[in-house]
């Protein structure tokens, strides 16, 4: 008998097919989930936003723009710790200065008698001259401060933000029996600043910080008399931000009076 020719198998020339028909699969789901990220509710994930902002980086730069009461909803009031600067808060503390100094009225950037008043990155700061608060290598406060920072205090008891009071130097050096170095000599300023606030201004101590940084944050040169003079001051910096308890109306336990900050650390408070 003649054998049998064995049948020749077909090749299939549309494998490619099945690879094909996968990556289609998987461009389309990938488009629906880009679709279903675009069509997030705004509202929500505008909260979740600031939350995550407010967490990780509280600072954040003022400008003019956000200078303004904004009306926020209860799920934004609750989750956010960033408050608004409003300009009702920043025209009330020029008005207290201009009333304290006697002058009528104020110039620019809030500047009336020893007192600056402008917006900066963190909020709004108070700067005062050395020279109207303080004599010559002193820390006692002097009359004139103390009116100017009663008026300051009967504005801000109104609002929850938190104080930061700076104290600043130039870089003439000084060793005296009470002050080894600017260093002291500034946080010692600071220091007193805000007791007054607290024990006589009657504001709440747990708002306060008060940090000495010498001559290591000049605003103006110091080379020359007037930049030296610039530089010794002592700033009040209403910041942009309140504590967790704040929000709920809760007292913060951590900070049961002013907090000195160590030289040579910002942030430490």
């Amino acid at each position: 008998m003649a054998r049998k020719r064995k049948h020749e198998e077909h090749e299939n020339h549309e494998r490619w097919l099945v690879s094909y028909a996968d990556f289609i699969t998987l461009l389309f789901a990938f488009f629906v989930v880009m679709y279903s990220v675009s069509s997030v509710n705004e509202g929500k994930f505008r909260v979740v936003s600031q939350s995550i902002m407010a967490a990780l980086n509280p600072h954040i730069n003022m400008s003019s723009s956000n200078m303004k009461a904004s009306p926020l909803s209860d799920g934004e009031r609750a989750s956010s710790r960033s408050l608004t600067i409003d300009l009702g808060l920043y025209t009330q503390l020029i008005d207290s200065v201009t009333k304290a100094s006697g002058s009528g009225k104020a110039g620019a950037a809030g500047k009336a008698g020893g007192i600056v008043i402008a917006p900066g990155e963190r909020g709004i700061v108070v700067s005062i001259a050395d020279s109207m608060a303080f004599e010559s290598g002193k820390a006692v406060l002097l009359p004139e401060a103390r009116e100017a920072l009663t008026q300051l205090a009967s504005v801000l008891k109104d609002f929850s933000h938190q104080l930061r009071v700076e104290g600043h130097s130039d870089n003439v050096p000084i060793h005296t029996e009470q002050f080894a170095s600017n260093w002291e000599l500034s946080a010692m300023r600071a220091v007193n600043i805000a007791r007054f606030l607290a024990e006589e201004a009657h504001l709440a101590p747990g708002r306060l910080a008060a940090s000495g940084y010498g001559e290591f944050h000049p605003i103006a040169s110091n080379g020359t008399a007037e930049g030296r003079a610039q530089n010794r001051r002592v700033e009040i910096v209403v910041l942009k931000t309140i504590q967790p308890n704040d929000v709920l109306g809760l007292p913060d336990p951590s900070l049961s009076g002013p907090c000195v900050v160590r030289p040579g650390f910002p942030e430490g408070c």
